[in-house]
């Protein structure tokens, strides 16, 4: 990954409250993370196939729309995700911590 890349990754990461961040591929691999191997792996899993739905469902409603962020907030966390063309950012979050 580019330095730029990293960089951002680092700003993210110093955010209170942020838990963790993962940058997942379209195949719905984890390619970049803060977390453990096995959290990774299910975390990825689960919400490429979420954003794959939620983008498929926005261009169902509206054809010339595309899905280009998504917060899904829990008791326990946040996880906002932002999907592209490539890959997918997730970024978690404890949303009792301040912003």
């Amino acid at each position: 990954m580019s330095s730029e890349v990293e960089e951002t990754l680092k700003r993210i990461s110093s955010h209170k409250g942020v838990q963790g961040i993962l940058v997942v591929n379209k195949e719905g691999i984890p390619i970049k993370s803060t977390l453990d191997q096995s959290k990774s792996v299910q975390i990825a899993s689960h919400i490429t196939q979420l954003a794959i739905k939620a983008s498929s469902a926005v261009r169902d409603i509206e054809p010339t729309n595309e899905l280009t962020f998504l917060r899904l907030r829990t008791k326990k966390y946040e996880l906002m995700i932002a999907p592209d063309k490539e890959y997918i950012l997730i970024v978690i979050q404890n949303p009792n911590e301040g912003s």
